[in-house]
Protein backbone atom coordinates (compact mmCIF):
# COMPACT_ATOMS: atom_id res chain seq x y z
CA UNK A 1 0.00 0.00 0.00
CA UNK A 2 1.16 3.64 -0.73
CA UNK A 3 1.40 6.12 1.79
CA UNK A 4 -0.82 9.61 1.55
CA UNK A 5 -1.41 12.43 3.01
CA UNK A 6 -5.13 13.33 4.52
CA UNK A 7 -5.34 16.49 5.75
CA UNK A 8 -8.77 15.90 7.56
CA UNK A 9 -7.24 13.90 9.81
CA UNK A 10 -4.15 15.38 9.85
CA UNK A 11 -1.30 12.63 8.74
CA UNK A 12 -0.24 10.50 6.44
CA UNK A 13 -2.42 7.10 5.90
CA UNK A 14 -2.10 4.08 3.77
CA UNK A 15 -4.16 3.84 0.81
CA UNK A 16 -3.71 1.44 -2.06
CA UNK A 17 -2.67 4.21 -4.99
CA UNK A 18 -0.33 6.96 -4.50
CA UNK A 19 -1.61 10.08 -4.04
CA UNK A 20 -2.75 11.58 -7.29
CA UNK A 21 -4.94 14.65 -6.53
CA UNK A 22 -6.80 16.25 -9.57
CA UNK A 23 -6.24 19.40 -11.22
CA UNK A 24 -9.57 21.08 -9.54
CA UNK A 25 -11.55 18.97 -6.97
CA UNK A 26 -14.94 19.42 -7.27
CA UNK A 27 -16.46 20.08 -3.66
CA UNK A 28 -20.00 21.64 -2.11
CA UNK A 29 -21.33 22.45 1.31
CA UNK A 30 -24.42 21.74 2.86
CA UNK A 31 -25.91 23.46 5.29
CA UNK A 32 -27.55 20.89 7.62
CA UNK A 33 -29.76 24.39 9.75
CA UNK A 34 -32.07 25.10 6.51
CA UNK A 35 -32.80 21.69 5.60
CA UNK A 36 -36.44 21.20 5.80
CA UNK A 37 -36.58 17.59 4.23
CA UNK A 38 -38.92 18.83 1.29
CA UNK A 39 -37.04 15.82 -1.06
CA UNK A 40 -37.04 18.24 -3.55
CA UNK A 41 -33.62 17.72 -4.30
CA UNK A 42 -34.03 13.61 -3.83
CA UNK A 43 -36.71 13.68 -6.93
CA UNK A 44 -34.67 16.26 -8.81
CA UNK A 45 -32.16 13.70 -8.66
CA UNK A 46 -34.44 10.66 -9.61
CA UNK A 47 -36.32 12.06 -12.47
CA UNK A 48 -33.25 13.03 -13.79
CA UNK A 49 -30.89 10.05 -13.56
CA UNK A 50 -32.63 7.12 -11.65
CA UNK A 51 -35.69 6.66 -13.46
CA UNK A 52 -35.59 3.28 -15.38
CA UNK A 53 -35.30 -0.42 -15.28
CA UNK A 54 -33.11 -1.87 -11.92
CA UNK A 55 -32.84 1.84 -10.66
CA UNK A 56 -36.21 2.07 -8.64
CA UNK A 57 -34.60 1.76 -5.47
CA UNK A 58 -31.71 3.87 -6.23
CA UNK A 59 -31.47 7.25 -4.56
CA UNK A 60 -28.03 9.15 -5.86
CA UNK A 61 -29.37 11.97 -3.57
CA UNK A 62 -31.63 11.57 -0.18
CA UNK A 63 -32.35 13.33 2.84
CA UNK A 64 -32.31 11.04 6.41
CA UNK A 65 -34.11 12.22 9.93
CA UNK A 66 -31.12 11.41 12.57
CA UNK A 67 -30.39 10.11 14.20
CA UNK A 68 -32.88 7.23 13.31
CA UNK A 69 -32.78 7.66 9.52
CA UNK A 70 -30.65 5.43 7.41
CA UNK A 71 -30.69 4.87 3.76
CA UNK A 72 -29.62 1.99 3.51
CA UNK A 73 -30.64 0.42 6.85
CA UNK A 74 -28.07 1.38 9.47
CA UNK A 75 -25.27 2.36 6.78
CA UNK A 76 -23.65 4.19 9.69
CA UNK A 77 -23.86 2.78 12.75
CA UNK A 78 -22.99 -0.68 11.51
CA UNK A 79 -19.54 0.71 9.91
CA UNK A 80 -18.74 2.40 12.95
CA UNK A 81 -19.54 -0.85 14.75
CA UNK A 82 -17.17 -2.93 12.78
CA UNK A 83 -14.65 -0.22 13.03
CA UNK A 84 -14.89 0.05 16.92
CA UNK A 85 -14.06 2.57 19.32
CA UNK A 86 -11.08 5.12 17.98
CA UNK A 87 -8.92 8.33 19.77
CA UNK A 88 -9.05 11.23 18.09
CA UNK A 89 -8.12 14.08 21.11
CA UNK A 90 -7.90 17.05 18.57
CA UNK A 91 -4.98 16.79 16.90
CA UNK A 92 -4.22 14.34 13.97
CA UNK A 93 -6.45 11.29 14.22
CA UNK A 94 -4.94 8.88 15.99
CA UNK A 95 -7.18 5.80 15.50
CA UNK A 96 -7.53 3.24 11.98
CA UNK A 97 -8.97 3.75 8.90
CA UNK A 98 -10.93 1.72 6.81
CA UNK A 99 -8.40 0.97 4.69
CA UNK A 100 -6.05 0.14 7.99
CA UNK A 101 -8.32 -1.83 9.57
CA UNK A 102 -9.84 -3.70 7.25
CA UNK A 103 -8.50 -7.75 7.28
CA UNK A 104 -6.14 -10.14 5.66
CA UNK A 105 -7.32 -10.58 1.92
CA UNK A 106 -9.74 -6.95 1.97
CA UNK A 107 -9.21 -3.58 0.61
CA UNK A 108 -10.84 -2.32 2.77
CA UNK A 109 -13.09 -2.78 5.88
CA UNK A 110 -16.89 -2.69 4.41
CA UNK A 111 -20.23 -4.41 4.30
CA UNK A 112 -22.48 -5.39 1.80
CA UNK A 113 -26.57 -4.64 2.33
CA UNK A 114 -28.95 -6.81 1.48
CA UNK A 115 -32.18 -6.01 -0.44
CA UNK A 116 -34.40 -5.74 2.34
CA UNK A 117 -31.71 -2.44 3.44
CA UNK A 118 -32.81 -0.68 0.79
CA UNK A 119 -36.60 -1.13 1.11
CA UNK A 120 -37.64 1.80 3.43
CA UNK A 121 -35.82 4.76 2.42
CA UNK A 122 -38.21 7.20 4.80
CA UNK A 123 -37.25 4.91 7.82
CA UNK A 124 -37.16 7.06 11.50
CA UNK A 125 -38.82 10.05 9.20
CA UNK A 126 -39.13 13.24 11.95
CA UNK A 127 -38.19 10.86 14.34
CA UNK A 128 -36.97 12.37 17.96
CA UNK A 129 -34.24 11.79 19.88
CA UNK A 130 -35.92 11.67 23.51
CA UNK A 131 -39.76 12.86 24.46
CA UNK A 132 -41.41 16.00 25.57
CA UNK A 133 -43.13 15.34 29.19
CA UNK A 134 -46.25 17.44 30.32
CA UNK A 135 -46.19 19.82 27.11
CA UNK A 136 -42.56 20.83 27.94
CA UNK A 137 -41.80 24.06 26.44
CA UNK A 138 -38.80 24.13 23.68
CA UNK A 139 -35.69 25.13 24.24
CA UNK A 140 -32.39 25.46 22.81
CA UNK A 141 -30.24 23.13 23.26
CA UNK A 142 -32.62 20.42 24.50
CA UNK A 143 -32.36 16.86 24.82
CA UNK A 144 -35.26 16.05 22.13
CA UNK A 145 -34.31 16.58 18.68
CA UNK A 146 -33.05 15.50 15.77
CA UNK A 147 -32.02 17.02 11.63
CA UNK A 148 -32.00 16.59 8.64
CA UNK A 149 -28.87 14.85 6.84
CA UNK A 150 -29.01 15.38 3.09
CA UNK A 151 -26.60 13.01 0.87
CA UNK A 152 -24.61 12.39 -2.20
CA UNK A 153 -21.47 10.81 -3.69
CA UNK A 154 -18.94 12.57 -1.74
CA UNK A 155 -16.34 12.43 -4.88
CA UNK A 156 -13.86 11.49 -2.57
CA UNK A 157 -10.14 12.22 -2.88
CA UNK A 158 -9.16 8.29 -1.18
CA UNK A 159 -12.31 7.16 -2.96
CA UNK A 160 -13.06 3.10 -0.86
CA UNK A 161 -14.82 1.81 -4.18
CA UNK A 162 -12.13 3.05 -6.86
CA UNK A 163 -9.92 0.90 -4.48
CA UNK A 164 -12.17 -1.96 -3.96
CA UNK A 165 -12.54 -2.76 -7.77
CA UNK A 166 -11.17 -5.59 -9.25
CA UNK A 167 -11.72 -4.10 -12.65
CA UNK A 168 -10.29 -0.62 -12.55
CA UNK A 169 -13.50 0.44 -13.71
CA UNK A 170 -14.28 3.46 -11.13
CA UNK A 171 -11.69 6.79 -11.15
CA UNK A 172 -11.29 9.91 -10.88
CA UNK A 173 -11.62 12.78 -13.48
CA UNK A 174 -8.20 14.46 -13.61
CA UNK A 175 -10.09 17.88 -14.44
CA UNK A 176 -11.93 18.17 -11.67
CA UNK A 177 -11.69 14.86 -9.28
CA UNK A 178 -15.52 14.05 -9.74
CA UNK A 179 -14.84 10.00 -9.40
CA UNK A 180 -17.38 7.91 -12.10
CA UNK A 181 -17.50 4.77 -13.04
CA UNK A 182 -17.46 2.94 -16.35
CA UNK A 183 -19.66 0.53 -16.58
CA UNK A 184 -18.37 -0.99 -20.49
CA UNK A 185 -15.51 -1.97 -17.60
CA UNK A 186 -17.72 -3.16 -14.85
CA UNK A 187 -18.72 -6.58 -14.14
CA UNK A 188 -21.20 -6.29 -11.30
CA UNK A 189 -18.81 -8.05 -8.36
CA UNK A 190 -19.93 -5.30 -6.46
CA UNK A 191 -17.22 -4.88 -4.49
CA UNK A 192 -17.54 -1.33 -4.21
CA UNK A 193 -21.11 -1.03 -3.10
CA UNK A 194 -19.63 -3.27 -0.19
CA UNK A 195 -16.63 -0.41 0.17
CA UNK A 196 -18.32 2.42 0.17
CA UNK A 197 -18.49 3.93 3.80
CA UNK A 198 -21.89 6.25 2.45
CA UNK A 199 -23.26 3.42 0.52
CA UNK A 200 -23.53 5.68 -2.77
CA UNK A 201 -22.65 2.99 -5.16
CA UNK A 202 -25.86 0.56 -6.13
CA UNK A 203 -26.06 -2.01 -7.97
CA UNK A 204 -28.30 -2.27 -10.84
CA UNK A 205 -29.94 -6.03 -11.34
CA UNK A 206 -31.10 -5.32 -15.15
CA UNK A 207 -27.92 -4.34 -16.58
CA UNK A 208 -25.64 -6.31 -14.42
CA UNK A 209 -23.17 -3.06 -13.43
CA UNK A 210 -23.07 -0.69 -10.82
CA UNK A 211 -24.01 3.29 -10.99
CA UNK A 212 -23.67 6.30 -8.77
CA UNK A 213 -23.95 9.62 -8.62
CA UNK A 214 -21.66 11.61 -10.97
CA UNK A 215 -22.43 15.60 -9.64
CA UNK A 216 -23.78 15.77 -12.84
CA UNK A 217 -20.90 16.51 -14.29
CA UNK A 218 -22.48 17.18 -18.12
CA UNK A 219 -23.80 20.58 -15.99
CA UNK A 220 -20.35 21.26 -14.61
CA UNK A 221 -18.72 21.29 -17.59
CA UNK A 222 -20.84 24.07 -18.73
CA UNK A 223 -20.39 26.11 -15.03
CA UNK A 224 -23.66 24.92 -13.61
CA UNK A 225 -24.45 23.51 -10.14
CA UNK A 226 -25.91 19.96 -10.02
CA UNK A 227 -29.95 19.54 -10.53
CA UNK A 228 -30.21 18.57 -6.40
CA UNK A 229 -28.43 22.20 -5.71
CA UNK A 230 -30.39 24.38 -8.12
CA UNK A 231 -33.68 22.83 -7.01
CA UNK A 232 -33.34 22.82 -3.90
CA UNK A 233 -36.22 25.02 -1.50
CA UNK A 234 -34.23 25.19 1.56
CA UNK A 235 -31.22 26.81 -0.75
CA UNK A 236 -28.95 24.25 1.62
CA UNK A 237 -26.57 23.58 -1.11
CA UNK A 238 -23.29 25.37 -2.46
CA UNK A 239 -21.06 23.82 -5.30
CA UNK A 240 -17.48 24.92 -6.08
CA UNK A 241 -14.11 23.76 -5.96
CA UNK A 242 -11.58 23.09 -3.09
CA UNK A 243 -8.12 23.60 -2.31
CA UNK A 244 -5.59 21.65 -0.13
CA UNK A 245 -5.44 23.90 2.91
CA UNK A 246 -1.54 25.27 2.08
CA UNK A 247 -3.11 26.48 -0.67
CA UNK A 248 -6.44 27.71 0.52
CA UNK A 249 -7.89 31.23 -1.78
CA UNK A 250 -9.84 33.09 0.93
CA UNK A 251 -11.66 34.33 -2.23
CA UNK A 252 -12.65 30.94 -3.16
CA UNK A 253 -16.11 30.36 -1.09
CA UNK A 254 -15.36 26.45 -0.36
CA UNK A 255 -11.97 27.30 1.05
CA UNK A 256 -13.24 30.41 2.94
CA UNK A 257 -15.81 28.07 4.25
CA UNK A 258 -13.99 25.00 4.99
CA UNK A 259 -10.45 26.32 5.92
CA UNK A 260 -10.54 29.79 6.49
CA UNK A 261 -13.27 30.17 8.93
CA UNK A 262 -13.45 26.40 9.10
CA UNK A 263 -17.39 26.26 9.43
CA UNK A 264 -18.35 23.42 7.29
CA UNK A 265 -16.63 19.94 7.82
CA UNK A 266 -16.67 16.32 6.31
CA UNK A 267 -18.52 13.92 7.13
CA UNK A 268 -16.95 10.73 8.74
CA UNK A 269 -13.48 11.84 8.15
CA UNK A 270 -12.01 9.25 10.29
CA UNK A 271 -13.21 6.62 8.06
CA UNK A 272 -10.08 8.00 5.89
CA UNK A 273 -11.61 8.78 2.60
CA UNK A 274 -11.08 12.28 2.33
CA UNK A 275 -14.64 13.27 1.39
CA UNK A 276 -15.38 16.88 -0.17
CA UNK A 277 -18.86 17.31 0.80
CA UNK A 278 -19.19 19.37 3.64
CA UNK A 279 -21.42 19.89 6.44
CA UNK A 280 -22.48 23.06 8.73
CA UNK A 281 -23.05 21.17 11.73
CA UNK A 282 -26.72 21.85 13.07
CA UNK A 283 -26.07 23.89 16.44
CA UNK A 284 -29.51 22.45 18.58
CA UNK A 285 -28.21 18.79 18.56
CA UNK A 286 -25.71 17.46 20.91
CA UNK A 287 -21.74 18.09 20.48
CA UNK A 288 -20.98 14.73 21.25
CA UNK A 289 -23.21 12.96 18.37
CA UNK A 290 -21.89 15.40 16.06
CA UNK A 291 -18.35 15.22 16.75
CA UNK A 292 -18.73 11.29 15.93
CA UNK A 293 -20.19 12.62 12.67
CA UNK A 294 -18.34 15.57 11.97
CA UNK A 295 -14.99 14.94 13.72
CA UNK A 296 -13.47 17.10 16.93
CA UNK A 297 -13.75 20.47 15.01
CA UNK A 298 -17.60 20.68 15.69
CA UNK A 299 -17.29 22.96 18.87
CA UNK A 300 -15.46 25.67 16.48
CA UNK A 301 -17.72 25.40 13.59
CA UNK A 302 -20.82 26.23 15.48
CA UNK A 303 -19.74 28.77 17.70
CA UNK A 304 -18.44 30.14 14.36
CA UNK A 305 -21.96 30.08 12.84
CA UNK A 306 -24.02 30.96 15.44
CA UNK A 307 -21.78 34.29 15.54
CA UNK A 308 -22.37 34.92 11.96
CA UNK A 309 -25.05 38.07 12.23
CA UNK A 310 -21.84 39.99 13.62
CA UNK A 311 -19.70 38.67 10.80
CA UNK A 312 -20.84 40.45 7.70
CA UNK A 313 -17.97 38.49 5.40
CA UNK A 314 -19.42 34.99 6.43
CA UNK A 315 -23.61 35.85 6.77
CA UNK A 316 -22.84 37.52 3.33
CA UNK A 317 -21.34 34.76 1.88
CA UNK A 318 -23.56 32.19 3.54
CA UNK A 319 -26.74 34.67 1.48
CA UNK A 320 -24.94 33.38 -1.71
CA UNK A 321 -26.02 29.66 -1.02
CA UNK A 322 -29.03 28.70 -3.91
CA UNK A 323 -28.52 32.24 -5.11
CA UNK A 324 -27.72 31.25 -8.82
CA UNK A 325 -27.87 28.05 -10.80
CA UNK A 326 -24.05 29.01 -11.96
CA UNK A 327 -20.98 27.59 -10.05
CA UNK A 328 -19.62 30.42 -8.64
CA UNK A 329 -15.61 30.14 -7.82
CA UNK A 330 -15.04 33.50 -6.56
CA UNK A 331 -16.46 36.27 -4.07
CA UNK A 332 -15.94 39.24 -2.28
CA UNK A 333 -17.83 41.89 -0.24
CA UNK A 334 -17.99 45.58 -1.15
CA UNK A 335 -19.52 47.95 1.39
CA UNK A 336 -23.32 45.94 2.01
CA UNK A 337 -23.34 43.88 -1.22
CA UNK A 338 -21.85 40.18 -1.99
CA UNK A 339 -20.60 40.07 -5.16
CA UNK A 340 -20.09 36.13 -6.75
CA UNK A 341 -17.74 36.00 -9.68
CA UNK A 342 -16.20 33.65 -12.27
CA UNK A 343 -13.08 32.55 -12.47
CA UNK A 344 -11.79 35.38 -14.80
CA UNK A 345 -13.48 38.25 -12.50
CA UNK A 346 -16.69 38.94 -14.29
CA UNK A 347 -19.49 39.20 -12.19
CA UNK A 348 -22.08 36.58 -11.66
CA UNK A 349 -23.92 38.21 -9.50
CA UNK A 350 -24.84 40.69 -6.69
CA UNK A 351 -26.66 40.18 -3.54
CA UNK A 352 -27.67 42.76 -0.93
CA UNK A 353 -26.24 41.90 3.15
CA UNK A 354 -29.66 43.04 4.22
CA UNK A 355 -32.80 42.84 2.21
CA UNK A 356 -35.48 45.56 2.41
CA UNK A 357 -37.74 45.15 4.57
CA UNK A 358 -41.35 47.21 3.77
CA UNK A 359 -44.08 46.76 6.72
CA UNK A 360 -47.52 47.53 5.66
CA UNK A 361 -50.03 48.80 8.18
CA UNK A 362 -52.76 46.57 9.26
CA UNK A 363 -55.24 49.25 8.26
CA UNK A 364 -55.01 51.48 4.93
CA UNK A 365 -56.14 54.71 5.67
CA UNK A 366 -56.22 56.01 1.93
CA UNK A 367 -58.19 53.31 1.31
CA UNK A 368 -60.42 52.71 4.40
CA UNK A 369 -60.03 49.06 4.32
CA UNK A 370 -58.08 46.85 6.87
CA UNK A 371 -55.60 44.42 5.18
CA UNK A 372 -56.27 40.96 6.00
CA UNK A 373 -52.46 40.24 4.12
CA UNK A 374 -50.09 42.34 6.01
CA UNK A 375 -46.91 40.28 5.02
Amino acid sequence: MARVHNWQIGREMSYWYPESRPKKQFAAIFDINKCIACQTCTLACKTTWTSGKGQEYMLWNNVESKPYGFYPLAWDVTLLEALGPQPWSGGPYEGRTLFEAASAGERVLGWRPEDLDYAHPNVGEDDCAGVIDNGADLRVPHMTWFFYLARICNHCTYPACLAACPRGSIYKRPEDGIVLLDQGRCRGYRECVKACPYKKVFYNPMTGTSEKCIACFPKIEMRQQPQCFVNCIGKIRFAGWISTPDKANADNPIDYLVHIRKVALPLFPQFGLEPNVYYIPPVHAPRSFLRQMFGPNVDQAIDTYRAAAQDPDLAGLLSLFGSTAQVVPRWKRQANQIIGSDESGAEILRVPLHEPVQVREAFDSARGVARTNIS
